[in-house]
C-alpha cells in the first residue's frame, strides 16, 4: 500500500477572521499540546521493546503521521488563505459572509445559511462552503430572485427572502 494521495481539489482561498483565527489555534494546540504528548507516548512505546508486536506503538506511530499531516497542511493553508473581514459594498446581494435566507420554492420550507470558506464549514451552524453547488448558484442574486440549485436530490429551485451580513 503507497502513501501516496490524490492532491485535494482547489478550493477557493477566503476564510473569515473566526475562521482563520480557529485553524490558528488549531494549528497552535495540535504543534504544542498534542505532538508533544504522542512523542512522549511514542518514546514510552518504543522502550517496551519488540516494536512488530507492540500495539501502542503502531498506534502512536499512526497517530503521530496524522498530526505531522495535518499541521504540514494547516500551516500551508494559513500562508495562502486571504481574511475577508469587511462586507461587500453592495449589502443586499449574496457574497462571502452573507447569512442568506431562502425559501425552497416547490415545499415553502424556509433555510437559513452562511456562506463562508471551504475551510470553516459546518453542517450545526449552517455554515455552507462558498464551492457548495447551493452557495455557488446563489451568488450575486437578491431578495426576490429565484434560481435552481443542483443539489445531491436532485434540482431544487429556491427564491431569496432576505440577506444580511453580520
Amino acid at each position: 500500500m503507497s502513501r501516496w494521495r490524490p492532491p485535494p481539489e482547489k478550493s477557493t482561498a477566503l476564510i473569515t477572521r473566526e475562521g482563520h483565527a480557529r485553524l490558528k489555534a488549531e494549528l497552535d494546540e495540535l504543534w504544542r499540546t498534542r505532538r508533544p504528548e504522542v512523542v512522549r507516548a511514542l518514546a514510552a512505546a518504543a522502550a517496551e521493546g519488540d516494536r512488530s508486536e507492540n500495539a501502542e506503538y503502531t498506534y502512536r506511530k499512526k497517530q503521530l503521521g496524522e498530526i505531522d499531516r495535518r499541521v504540514r497542511y494547516l500551516s500551508k493553508r494559513l500562508e495562502t488563505l486571504r481574511i475577508v473581514s469587511d462586507a461587500p459594498s453592495d449589502r443586499d446581494a449574496v457574497f462571502f459572509g452573507a447569512w442568506v435566507e431562502l425559501e425552497d420554492v416547490d415545499d415553502g420550507q424556509t433555510h437559513r445559511y452562511r456562506v463562508v470558506g471551504p475551510d470553516e464549514t459546518d453542517a450545526k451552524r449552517r455554515w455552507i462552503s462558498i464551492d457548495s453547488p447551493l452557495a455557488r448558484a446563489m451568488l450575486k442574486k437578491r431578495p426576490g430572485d429565484e434560481f435552481d440549485a443542483q443539489l445531491p436530490g436532485g434540482a431544487t429551485r429556491f427564491a431569496i427572502v432576505a440577506v444580511a451580513y453580520d
